[in-house]
């Protein structure tokens, strides 16, 4: 590594005791030394300072070294300057030495430092550079080079005769040379200049400029590394080598107010557990205001909708990205009742545009409750969201037969990097108060009011209003107030993190009618908060905010009131609000939580006025030296400039009240504090100061005129000056920080810019170009650290300070890491990937540069007249801001900056938005008070400063008002303008007249006028005489002003029509410098011009400033008018005398007095010759209302042209019958510089007139140069090509055609392996075994899926494809799957290929060598991605092996492209090429999107440019026809017919049509004057319709070649809509070589699905193209080989027929030589294979935005061939119709709900429901089992569910009308699942919803065996278990669980259900009927339930009896028992006595 290392050892000699620091200074890069404390006469500092560098030393350069005396509390004061030239170091390598400083006046003092200086080079030695790598130059007068870059585009220059007393300057950077523009980077100068005084030397430029500005050219094949060598290669006021003079900016136009077309489109495809009990649940979704329902589907938990919504909008970006997207899940809603609100979901369209592609797909919201944000999870809602701009294009991925994404957690519709379960969180928005607010009402109002009430109230009722996430909060309005005080916060509750991204604070006024915004402020959560590891959460001050917006004085209609509703940029400054913000992460299990989402606003303490930074007095100074351009209009009146700061400086509508607080000493400063500041300071700082009055606006200056469109301000050499006092916090570190990532941030977007340059200028080594700009990146990137580590522990910051520095600092630590890494990385293979990645450093720059917390408001340049405000210019206040650190500096502070003044508003847009209203040259400078002596520094040199009138004794710190320049230069300037290409077209021709305005100064001349060309080539010369500059010599040289040239186009009557504007800096030739290389005379270069915010075309030009040598008597005059003042003598070097180079005179007599471009400059001409193809014109629109009747086609470049043949009648045959012609031209050797080819075309009308159609311009030639074959290669990738893509014919070989990107399935061999000769043996074989790896690969792969299908179980492999069953839908099912294989294994490649490279930078960083990379696996990267990336890997694995149906090893596929045929094979341009013509003028929207309506017609033909002479071996060619050129071998371009067969497949995604939100889709067909309408078979209410139709129709090319396919809308009454068309044009696809006409399929059959559908089999095409491309073949072997120009392929030779029988023939060999068709050398090409396409589908009224897509394929047959056979039949397969028997046999565990009346004892009356998804209303219930006591239910009864279902898209198709109304049914298509549920029967009540389950009959887990089995388990595995499908099992019996939820939301078994599943056919149905229920036939038996279960409402006494013998058994049996005793004791009392009486009476008797 080459370093350059300084050993500071002392300074000696020093007066005065006191701190020492010491500041060294290299190419840029300051190193401070440490603080040498009490020192006396001899500091010892010691201390070692290393600047590595990339390039080497050169003895020019410069070392600097100042020494300080350091004050911590003021700044430091310079005790002297040490600088060195190190010509000896870079010789000698090692310099000790001792040497005095000298002070600001360039007197040496006594003050030494002793140094020691070495050198490390690369290789080590250091000596004297010779051997030729300078070029050799003539010697200057002062010894210094200049030198240029040989391989780069670019010269430098250094230094003239240096005056005396400027001896020590450094080597002077200067202009270099630019290559041709990309203006992204516009850099003029980002160099700061020397902080001391403006007398003071100029320093050397700053840090990470330097080593390319100063690098003097050097060879590239040299020892030097060349990396950091910067290629101008933007334009010449790029780059920046400017001191002095910063960049101006070239877009004018704001583009942000502009409203943009938006579609946003929804589909809602399903939910699932949704909590709550047999709910109905509707989808509410909501974009901003707008509401759309799907529709209600009945008690479910997971209904299925499918429902498509499109939301249009026409706003600007920045509203549509903050509005709101609103998911919302509502329970019953009905037409009377809003229901309830189940759960939400909130982002907002920002978060889904920054998605990649602009959407989410088949994600899953996550449903939560706002009313209560203690639940969880309230279910999940599938969904897909895409937002689609102007212009954009979505890739949708490919819809088919979509398996669920059941993995809930793994899809979630969140951003990546945001966690599955976010937070409830608080946001904390407090506001406490705000300043400056603007009246907001008249003064009269204020006079009535005064009248009334006697007093003066302030004229505004403030209130703030806080945004966020669709929720709106509001403070309370503080009354007649210009500085409320709130002190208020506003709450919201949100998730966390928001998927908001921004809050939006808008200041508003309370007014009765309606209130108005005053100031708007958005807070980007993003910029405030950081998500990483050590991240912290978003907060935010307390903090100023600043508001802009509309002026301030008050009106009742505000013509900008947009602007304070944050819309567009402000044009003035508004108010300022103090807020800041928090969030709080909450614990939502805590009790006392609110669990309301509502907005709260509360009360809060005041804060001290010191919260927010300490008070300062900031010094504003401003300097006009120049004001040019004023618009015209304004120019009669006199104009002032007024800056403003806040409401500083604000004359007219300013501040409200005199912030006199701010004017008195803040009370912490006592007054003794202020007289020791006094003391302190030096005299400059003197307490004068207080009494400064503020100057703040130019004196009123009437202008003169410029030309007759411009007035300049006659400024001469007296520039008006202002200045003005402002007092704010002084928080300037915040601006510092963002200041330095600017800078680094600038400084590589210029170096990315050059490598873009490098690369696209195709020049040598981009790789090295893009080490040094990471070189520089690193280096920046570590000296911010070391900067800013100076402030991280400052107090007084706020949280967010911190925060951010550290993690600021983080950030640049990594990037500086990774930029090193990536260093070493760049080779010349991977410059193009490793600039993308440097890409998004940069964004993160300047996202990280952006400070979210202001401090000093933005500055205001307006330009007054009358009193009124005309146009302004804003400039951010750090651009300006001062720092003694170089780095922390604003970009434009002590700088000439050229600013461009433009129209407030609205009345910026458009044409009034490109005018200049004023170019000012402005010098700005903006610091804090104590540090105002340096605010002259930048100055350019050689001024006296004029005070104001008053000044009393004293006052020499007063700044001027006026600084008068008394040194000033004479030039001439010349612009040799050459030519402009690509303009824009301005007139109704569709061409232009332009002319080219050249503003210098308050100069102007114009170029002439050239009427009607995009592409004029002035090659004009305009000399500018006496251009007077005022200021030294030696910096005018370093910074000229810049050159403005405007285009504009001339009009007959009228303005001239501004075309467009650029930006150029002339290279300067002092007159004592020599004319000659390297840097004279200038070379010619693009500049981008630009039109509002778009680019206009591009300007070649070149400008040279030449200094014109005094007399010597005005020399003497001079030097006696400035005897007093300090300047360097001026003084007139050895060729002082010398006359300018001459000027050539005007050579063509036909142009006057105009001069040309001199020979020098103008480019070197070789001869060319250009070969025209004219083929035909196509699609001429009428022109003045006559149809194009004989169209003639005039070609021209550089003057010359050729014309075509009349076509004679253009409506019987639009083609030529001349087909080539050619032309000879000179043209530049750059192939750069060629200028455009104009293609016009003319209609012949009678008597000789001629009507312009249209015209088009080719800009670059580039692609259709003939390079000539290379005979000394023999690889075919080396010979003869057009670089259209025309193959030319040679002896020799010639490269295969370059396949198009095509993820074809077929085994592709490398090109060049294959030369066989069939005599010999070897190569034979060596031939055989490749052939043989393209069968094994595909027998390796057939054994692959046997064993796959082994694995899968026999239940699978039974199942065998009938070929009867396969039809053309299988095929193309099937290879939709293949397709999405493709693209998961892309994406899963690519990922991986991305995580591998972020491991090797990671382990480069850690030092681990990449081989250990594989031992260490993943495990260096973060696990969090790591983690996802494994489980997205399995899962793609998982979903690859349940899709992989056994069918796919069998089926034949075809190619499905998801985009348009055309994009995939180049156009079908391969020969012959469509320019579209335009006419009429411009669009002047955005990129010109409005180029389509301009189109006229189109012109088919091509071209061909080579070098003369050309070699003969061409022209010696076998067969070469001279009069066809290069154009051999093209068809005949007569009229032929065709038969055009077009195959609709199906459409996806259409834009729906009908207030229902769906549409009722037909096709219309259109090709020439037929036209197809199919509107009888419209599809009724479908978004996604199924055509599946072919249409014939005869066409004659070229007349009828522009298919158009339309999708339109029926209406039952009115006119059928416009969905969307596609058009393709056939001629291109009819001719191409890629042989479009009919797809070749991968097989060959001669019956079945895949039946070959050309009319000619694959021999005769194979035949024919060998015969058209002169090769020699096909030679059919034995073995299945067949040769064909020296290639051999190899296939099956036997082909079975319907019968079965087989039969040998050629036609599979054949085919498999057309699959590789591109292998074959010289003539091959990718061959189209059988497909179906997906093409866009637009509608005019919306353009750019697709309105769906539809999936098609065109046949053609040319009429002269045999007939093709019957179209193929793609007819929608209709869905077989099926039934469902489900048999309940029993229940188990059902719970228990009710209780008994008597006996309070549960039980259950259980029945069980079932359906179909989709037909609720056919459910079906069992009887009922009553009073279930233990859960236990038995039913036997059989649920008959008949259903339509399509077997390919695993859906069931249902037909049901939508409402009573609709017109026809409705086709619905869902998934196949059955729902059962469990109820409780209710008598009285409804009844009670128990539990359910729901079975996806594709997957479905299977029963368990018995009830204790069957477990919960079986649905929350749901995915782990093995899954069965009812439609290969037919028949399924077990037990399965019905769950529900309970309070807590969790998951809870409810029963389990018996059932057995069996699927029938409709045939089997009828064969077999069954019963419903238990009834016949085929009845099931009765249940065997227990006799208590009974209806107690049908027997109640049985029941009774039942229920009371239950419960009182025992009691009853007692009861009994003791009746019985009672019943026999009576018996026996009653008995008793007449037996005794009857035993004793007859005993006795």
């Amino acid at each position: 590594m080459m370093a350059l290392v300084v050993h500071l050892k002392t300074a000696a000699h020093l007066r005065g005791k006191g701190d020492r620091i010491a500041k060294v200074t290299f190419r840029g890069l300051s190193f401070y030394s440490r603080v040498a404390e009490n020192c006396d006469a001899v500091a010892h500092f010691n201390e070692i300072f290393r600047w590595p560098i990339a390039s080497r030393l050169d003895g020019n350069e410069m070392l600097e070294i100042q020494v300080y005396n350091f004050s911590k509390v003021f700044s430091n004061r310079l005790v002297g300057t040490f600088c060195m030239v190190l010509q000896k170091v870079a010789e000698e390598g090692h310099l000790e030495l001792t040497d005095t400083l000298i002070d600001d006046n360039n007197t040496s003092i006594k003050t030494s430092v002793t140094i020691e200086i070495k050198y490390q080079s690369m290789d080590g030695a250091v000596g004297v550079w010779s051997d030729g790598e300078f070029l050799d130059v003539p010697d200057d007068r002062d010894g210094m080079f200049a030198f240029e870059t040989e391989s780069l585009l670019s010269s430098q220059s250094h230094g003239s005769g240096t005056p005396p007393g400027r001896t020590l300057q450094g080597s002077i950077p200067t202009f270099r040379k630019a290559g041709k523009g990309v203006f992204s980077a516009m850099k003029l100068g980002k160099i700061k200049s020397s902080k001391d005084d403006h007398k003071k030397l100029a320093e050397e430029p700053a840090v990470l400029e330097m080593e390319d500005l100063d690098r003097k050219a050097m060879r590239l094949a040299g020892t030097v590394d060349p990396d950091t060598i910067s290629l101008a290669s933007v334009t010449a006021v790029t780059t920046n080598v400017s001191n002095k003079r910063s960049k101006p900016d070239i877009k004018m136009e704001p583009s942000s107010g502009r409203p943009v077309d938006y579609q946003i489109s929804i589909t809602v495809i399903e939910a699932r557990q949704l909590i709550g009990l047999n709910m109905d649940p509707v989808v509410c979704v909501e974009v901003g205001d707008e509401k759309k329902y799907t529709s209600m589907k009945e008690s479910t938990n997971c209904p299925y909708y499918n429902d498509y919504f499109v939301f249009d909008f026409h706003v600007p970006p920045d509203v549509m990205f903050d509005k709101i997207i609103k998911i919302s899940v509502i329970h019953s809603k009905n037409l009377l009742r809003s229901g309830t609100l189940v759960g939400n979901f909130k982002m907002d369209v920002g978060t889904v545009y920054s998605q990649p592609e602009h959407q989410f797909y088949h994600k899953w919201a996550i449903m939560s409750d706002p009313d209560d944000i203690t639940a969880g999870c309230k279910g999940y809602v599938k969904c897909d969201i895409a937002v689609v701009g102007k212009g954009d294009n979505i890739k949708t991925p490919h819809k088919a037969n979509e398996t669920d994404e059941d993995d809930l957690e793994g899809n979630l519709l969140l951003p990546e990097g945001i966690p599955a379960e976010r937070q409830w969180a608080r946001f904390y928005v407090k506001i406490y108060r705000a300043e400056g607010l603007p009246k907001m009402n008249t003064n009269i109002m204020a006079n009535v009011k005064k009248a009334f009430i006697g007093e003066n109230r302030d004229l505004v009722d403030p209130y703030v209003q806080v945004q966020f996430a669709g929720q709106k909060g509001k403070t309370s309005v503080q009354k007649s107030s210009y500085e409320p005080i709130w002190n208020e916060q506003v709450v919201f509750t949100e998730l966390f993190p928001p998927l908001c991204k921004r809050l939006k604070v808008q200041i508003r006024d309370s007014d009765k009618v309606n209130d108005v915004a005053i100031g708007t402020h958005f807070v980007d959560l993003r910029k405030i908060s950081n998500e990483g590891d050590k991240g912290f959460l978003p907060t935010m001050g307390p903090a100023w905010v600043n508001m802009y917006g509309s002026t301030r004085q008050y009106t009742l209609m505000d013509e900008h009131q947009d602007l304070n509703e944050g819309l567009g940029e402000g044009v003035s400054f508004r108010a300022r609000l103090l807020i800041s913000m928090a969030v709080e992460i909450l614990d939502t299990t805590s009790p006392e939580l609110m669990s309301s989402t509502e907005v709260q606003v509360e009360g809060v303490s005041n804060i001290s006025e010191s919260a927010t930074g300490k008070m300062d007095e900031f010094f504003l100074f401003g300097s006009f030296l120049e004001a040019t351009m004023i618009d015209r209009k304004i120019g009669d009146k006199p104009i002032s400039f007024e800056i403003t700061i806040g409401n500083y400086g604000n004359q007219i509508d300013g501040v409200s009240k005199p912030p006199s607080a701010k004017k008195k000493k803040k009370d912490g400063e006592s007054e003794e504090e202020e007289n020791e500041l006094i003391q302190n300071s030096s005299e400059d700082e003197a307490d004068e100061d207080a009494d400064l009055v503020s100057v703040s606006s130019t004196p009123p200056m009437r202008p003169v005129i410029t030309d007759r469109n411009y007035f300049h301000l006659p400024y001469f050499d007296k520039k008006p000056c202002v200045y003005i006092k402002s007092w704010w916090q002084d928080q300037r570190r915040r601006l510092y920080n963002s200041n330095m990532m600017d800078k680094i941030a600038d400084k590589l977007e210029e170096g990315l810019n050059d490598v873009q340059e490098i690369m696209k200028t195709e020049k040598a080594f981009p790789e090295r170009r893009l080490r040094g700009v990471l070189e520089e990146l690193g280096v920046g990137c570590s000296r911010f650290v070391i900067l800013a580590n100076k402030d991280v522990n400052q107090a007084g910051r706020t949280k967010l300070d911190r925060e951010r520095l550290k993690s600021c600092m983080r950030e640049m630590d990594s990037m500086g890491q990774q930029a090193k890494q990536l260093r070493t990385q760049v080779k010349k293979n991977t410059v193009r990937d490793k600039l993308k990645l440097v890409q998004n450093f940069l964004q993160k720059l300047r996202f990280l540069a952006d400070e979210p917390q202001h401090s000093i408001p933005d500055v205001f340049v307006w330009m007054m007249s009358n009193n009124k405000r005309i146009a302004y210019s804003r400039i951010p206040s750090k651009d300006i801001l001062y720092s003694i650190v170089d780095e922390e500096t604003g970009k434009d502070c002590c700088k000439v900056k050229g600013v461009f003044l433009k129209l407030p508003g609205k009345k910026g847009f458009g044409p009034a938005g490109w005018t200049v209203q004023a170019k000012l040259e402005l010098y700005l400078w903006l610091g804090i008070n104590k540090q105002r002596k340096d605010f002259l520094s930048g100055l350019p040199n050689g001024f006296e400063e004029i005070k104001a009138a008053k000044t009393g004794p004293g006052l020499q710190s007063v700044p001027p008002v006026s600084l008068v320049y008394n040194m000033k230069q004479v030039f001439q300037l010349r612009a040799h303008m050459y030519q402009a290409r690509s303009l824009f077209a301005a007139d109704n021709s569709g061409l232009s007249d332009p002319f080219a305005r050249v503003f210098f100064s308050t100069h102007s001349q114009v170029t002439e006028v050239l009427s009607e060309t995009l592409c004029p080539t002035w090659d004009q010369l305009l000399v500018f005489d006496d251009v007077e500059l005022f200021g030294e010599a030696s910096e005018l040289r370093d910074d000229p002003p810049i050159i403005v040239v405007e285009l504009f186009d001339q009009d007959t009557v009228g303005k001239a029509e501004f075309i467009g504007r650029t930006f150029a800096k002339p290279t300067i030739k002092m007159c004592e410098e020599y004319y000659g290389p390297p840097r004279f005379p200038p070379q010619l270069e693009y500049y981008q011009i630009y039109r509002g915010n778009c680019t206009a075309g591009e300007l070649l030009a070149a400008f040279e400033l030449l200094q014109i040598p005094f007399d010597p008597e005005v020399i003497r005059r001079a030097l006696i008018a400035v005897h007093n003042f300090a300047v360097p003598q001026i003084k007139v070097g050895q060729g002082g005398k010398a006359d300018l180079p001459p000027l050539e005179g005007s050579t063509d007599s036909e142009r006057g007095t105009i001069l040309p471009v001199p020979l020098g400059i103008r480019p070197i001409l070789s001869r060319y010759r250009i070969e025209v193809l004219f083929w035909g014109l196509r699609d001429l629109k009428r022109i003045n209302l006559a149809h194009v009747d004989r169209p003639r086609v005039d070609i021209e470049c550089a003057g010359r042209g050729v014309q075509s043949v009349l076509i004679q009648n253009y409506k019987k045959n639009p083609n030529f019958s001349i087909l080539v012609k050619w032309f000879e031209v000179d043209l530049p050797e750059n192939e750069l510089l060629h200028p455009p080819l104009n293609i016009r075309v003319v209609d012949c009308r009678a008597f000789g007139r001629y009507i312009l159609v249209g015209s088009h311009a080719v800009s670059s030639l580039r692609r259709f140069i003939y390079s000539a074959p290379d005979k000394t290669s023999n690889n075919w990738a080396s010979a003869a090509k057009l670089m259209n893509g025309y193959m030319v014919l040679t002896n020799g070989g010639c490269q295969p055609r370059s396949s198009p990107s095509l993820s074809s399935r077929t085994l592709s061999r490398p090109a060049g392996d294959f030369m066989v000769n069939m005599d010999s043996e070897h190569s034979i074989r060596k031939m055989d075994t490749v052939v043989k790896l393209d069968a094994t690969e595909e027998e390796s792969d057939k054994d692959k899926k046997k064993k796959k299908k082994k694995k899968k179980g026999g239940m699978e492999e039974e199942e065998e494809t009938n070929e009867r069953v396969l039809d053309w839908w299988s095929k193309y099912f099937a290879s939709i799957e293949t397709l999405k294989e493709s693209l998961r294994a892309q994406e899963v490649a690519q990922a991986e290929a991305e995580e591998r490279e972020d491991l090797e930078i990671a382990a480069e960083a850690a030092d681990i060598r990449p081989d250990d990379l594989i031992l260490k696996g993943f495990k260096t990267k973060d696990k969090s991605r790591e983690k996802r990336f494994f489980k997205d890997k399995k899962k793609g694995q998982a979903a690859e092996h349940s899709e992989r149906r056994p069918v796919k090893a069998k089926v034949d596929e075809l190619m499905v492209y998801n985009k348009e045929l055309e994009t995939e094979y180049g156009n079908f341009a391969d020969w012959l090429h469509t320019f579209n013509l335009y006419r009429g003028k411009a669009g002047d929207d955005d990129e010109h999107a409005q180029d389509d309506d301009r189109i006229v017609g189109r012109f088919k033909g091509s071209l061909c440019m080579y070098k003369l002479p050309l070699s003969e071996e061409i022209t010696r060619e076998a067969g070469f026809d001279p009069n066809m050129g290069m154009f051999q071998s093209i068809p005949h371009n007569d009229p032929i017919n065709v038969l055009v067969r077009v195959y609709v497949v199906r459409a996806t995604d259409l834009h729906p049509a009908d207030i229902n939100g769906k549409a009722d889709p037909y096709i219309v067909i259109k090709l020439g004057k037929s036209e197809v309408k199919d509107k009888e078979n419209y599809i009724s209410k479908q978004l996604n319709p199924v055509f599946g139709k072919s249409f014939d129709i005869e066409a004659t090319f070229p007349m009828e070649s522009m298919l158009s396919v339309s999708v339109y809308d029926w209406d039952l009454v009115g006119t059928d809509d416009l969905i969307g068309e596609t058009k393709i044009d056939l001629e291109n696809r009819f001719y191409s070589k890629y042989r479009a006409t009919c797809g070749i399929s991968s097989k060959y059959s001669v019956h079945g699905y895949n039946i070959w559908r050309d009319p000619m089999k694959p021999s005769q095409i194979l035949a024919k193209l060998c015969k058209d491309g002169k090769i020699d073949g096909p030679h059919y072997g034995p073995g299945g080989k067949v040769k064909v120009a020296n290639r051999i392929f190899q296939g099956p030779t036997e082909i079975e027929d319907e019968n079965g029988l087989k039969k040998q023939t050629e036609e599979h060999l054949a085919l498999a030589v057309l699959n590789h068709w591109e292998e074959i050398p010289r003539v091959g090409w990718k061959l189209v294979p059988e497909h179906v396409e997906t093409r866009p589908l637009l509608n005019p009224d919306k353009p750019g935005i697709e309105q769906g897509r539809i999936e098609m394929w065109v046949d053609m047959f040319p009429m002269t061939m045999p007939a093709p056979g019957p179209a193929l039949d793609i007819s929608p397969r209709k869905p077989k119709r099926y039934e469902l028997r489900v048999i309940i046999w029993n229940t188990d565990e059902v719970i228990l709900e009710d209780d008994d009346y008597f006996t309070g004892e549960k039980s259950s009356d259980i029945f069980v429901r079932g359906w179909l998804k989709g037909q609720q209303e056919d459910k079906q219930d069992t009887d009922v089992h009553y009073h279930s006591l233990t859960g236990e239910g038995n039913f036997n009864w059989r649920f008959v569910f008949p259903f339509d279902y399509l077997m390919a898209e695993e859906k069931i198709v249902i037909s049901k009308k939508e409402s009573m109304f609709s017109w026809d049914e409705t086709e619905y298509k869902i998934p196949p699942r059955l729902t059962l549920q469990v109820w409780d029967a209710d008598h009285f009540s409804a009844d009670d919803f128990l539990g359910a389950i729901e079975l996806d009959l594709n997957r479905f887990p299977r029963g368990a065996k018995t009830a204790k089995q069957c477990s919960l388990d079986m649905i929350r595995n749901e995915h782990e278990l093995p899954s069965i499908s009812i439609f290969k099992q037919k028949r399924v019996k077990g037990w399965w669980p019905f769950v529900a939820r309970d309070e807590n939301d969790e998951m809870e078994l409810t029963g389990k259900v018996e059932a057995e599943l069996h699927l029938v056919t409709a045939e089997e149905a009828e064969k077999s009927p069954v019963g419903l229920g238990r009834n016949e036939p085929d009845p099931l038996e009765k249940p065997n339930r227990p006799s208590s279960s009974l209806s107690w409402l049908l027997s109640p006494l049985r029941t009774l009896c039942l229920l009371v013998w239950r419960l009182y058994r025992l009691p009853c049996l007692l009861l009994l028992a003791a009746l019985l005793g009672l019943l026999f004791l009576a018996l026996l009392l009653f008995s008793v006595p007449s037996e005794l009486s009857h035993k004793l009476f007859n005993s006795a008797g």
